[in-house]
C-alpha cells in the first residue's frame, strides 16, 4: 500500500517529549512568578532596619529574560535528551523491521531473539518469531506435500499410459483384462483424488454441534463391521459419554479413518480394534488401538505425514492412499484437539484423540489402556 511520507516515529516521540518538558517548565515558572506577584507587596516597605522599595512592573520586567532563558534551555535539553530516549526506546523496533522484511522477502529461517527483560517490544517480538517458526514449518509441510502428491497422483497415470502403449503395441490383446486393470487404476487416481479434497477442507470445519464420541465410534465400527468381517478382525467398543464442540460428518470421518486403519493394518489373522471413548478435566477422548506388527518409534513420529506408509503397511491389502492420518491430525486440529500415536508392545498401535469438552470441565480420567 503507497504511503505519503510522514515524520518518523522517533522525531514524533522527540517533539512530544520536548513539548511536555516546554508545558511542565513554563508553568513551574508561571506558579513562581505568581507566588511573587501574590505575596509581595508593591511600593515602599517599611522596616525596622530601613525602607525597601518593591515594583512589581521591574519585577516582571527582570523575570521575563529570565523564564524566555529558560524556556529556551528546556526546549533544547528536550529535544535533545527526547532524541537519544526515544532512539534507545525504539531500537528494539529495528531489529523486529529487518525480520519482517526478511519474512518478507521469503526468509522465513531469521529470528528476531530479542534479549532483555519481558516488555511489550520484547512480547511483540517473541509472537513474531512464533509466527515465523509456524509459518516455516507450515511452507515447509505444504512443499513436502505438493511433492508427494505429484508423485502419487503421476503413478495411476503412468501406469495408465504404459497399459494403453501395451494394447496399442499387441492388438490381440484381450481387452475385458485391459478395461479391468484402467479401472483399478481410474478407481486408485480417483481415491486419491477425494482424499486430498477432504484434506483440504478438513482444517477449516465451521459446523459446530454438540457431538457424542461414543455414539461416533458405534457408527464407526457398525459401518466397517463387514470389512472387519472379511479380515478375521474382532472389533470391541467400548466407553462412557463423551460429548464435544465440532462437526458430526469430520468427527464420524476421523473415528472411521482409524478404525479403518487399525482394521487393514493388523495381524493376517484373529486380530482385534479397540475403540474406546472417556472423559477427563477439561475434554474428551477417543482411543482406537489394534494388534499388528510391532512398530519402530521413529516411524510412527511420521505416520501423520500425508502419504507416509511403513514398509509392511505399504505392502498390505487395502493400503489406500497414505492420506488417513493426515486427515485425522487436520481434523483434530480444526478441533482443538491434539493426537497421540504410540506403538503398542505387543505389535500395532494405539491411536489417542483428545477433544475439549464444551462449557464446564468434565472430570474423570483419560481412557487408560487394557491390558492386552
Amino acid at each position: 500500500m503507497a504511503r505519503a511520507p510522514g515524520l518518523s516515529v522517533r522525531l514524533k516521540l522527540t517533539l512530544s517529549y520536548a513539548g511536555f518538558i516546554m508545558v511542565a517548565g513554563a508553568l513551574v515558572l508561571a506558579a513562581v512568578l505568581v507566588f511573587y506577584l501574590y505575596f509581595l507587596p508593591n511600593g515602599w516597605i517599611y522596616a525596622p532596619t530601613g525602607e525597601f522599595l518593591i515594583d512589581r512592573s521591574l519585577l516582571l520586567r527582570s523575570f521575563a529574560p529570565f523564564m524566555a532563558v529558560a524556556l529556551l534551555c528546556l526546549l533544547v535539553f528536550g529535544l535533545l535528551g527526547g532524541w537519544l530516549l526515544a532512539g534507545w526506546m525504539l531500537a528494539p523496533l529495528a531489529r523486529i523491521t529487518a525480520a519482517v522484511g526478511a519474512a518478507a522477502n521469503g526468509s522465513l529461517a531469521h529470528r528476531i531473539r530479542l534479549p532483555g527483560r519481558r516488555d511489550e517490544l520484547r512480547d511483540l517480538a517473541d509472537t513474531f518469531d512464533t509466527m515465523l517458526a509456524r509459518l516455516e514449518a507450515h511452507v515447509g509441510e505444504a512443499q513436502r506435500f505438493a511433492a508427494n502428491a505429484s508423485h502419487e497422483l503421476r503413478t495411476p497415470l503412468a501406469i495408465t499410459r504404459t497399459l494403453l502403449e501395451v494394447a496399442a503395441a499387441d492388438p490381440g490383446h484381450d481387452s475385458a483384462e485391459l478395461v479391468e486393470r484402467l479401472s483399478a487404476v481410474n478407481a486408485r487416481a480417483i481415491d486419491l483424488t477425494e482424499a486430498l479434497l477432504l484434506l483440504s477442507r478438513a482444517g477449516g470445519q465451521s459446523a459446530t454441534e454438540l457431538v457424542d464420541l461414543s455414539l461416533v465410534a458405534e457408527e464407526a465400527a457398525e459401518t466397517l463391521l463387514p470389512l472387519a468381517e472379511g479380515h478375521g478382525v474382532t472389533l470391541d467398543t467400548t466407553g462412557e459419554r463423551a460429548l464435544t464442540l465440532g462437526s458430526h460428518a469430520l468427527l464420524l470421518q476421523l473415528t472411521t479413518n482409524l478404525v479403518h486403519n487399525a482394521i487393514v493394518h493388523n495381524v493376517p489373522e484373529r486380530g482385534t480394534v479397540w475403540v474406546a471413548t472417556g472423559t477427563y478435566p477439561g475434554g474428551v477422548a477417543l482411543t482406537v488401538e489394534n494388534t499388528g506388527p510391532p512398530l519402530r518409534p521413529e516411524l510412527v513420529a511420521i505416520l501423520v505425514e500425508p502419504f507416509q506408509r511403513g514398509s509392511d503397511r505399504a505392502r498390505a491389502h487395502h493400503t489406500g492412499v497414505g492420506l488417513g492420518l493426515a486427515i485425522v491430525d487436520s481434523i483434530t486440529r480444526a478441533h482443538s484437539g491434539t493426537l497421540t500415536l504410540t506403538p503398542r508392545a505387543a505389535g500395532g498401535l494405539r491411536v489417542t484423540v483428545c477433544l475439549p469438552a464444551p462449557g464446564r470441565a468434565q472430570f474423570g480420567s483419560v481412557p487408560a489402556p487394557m491390558a492386552r
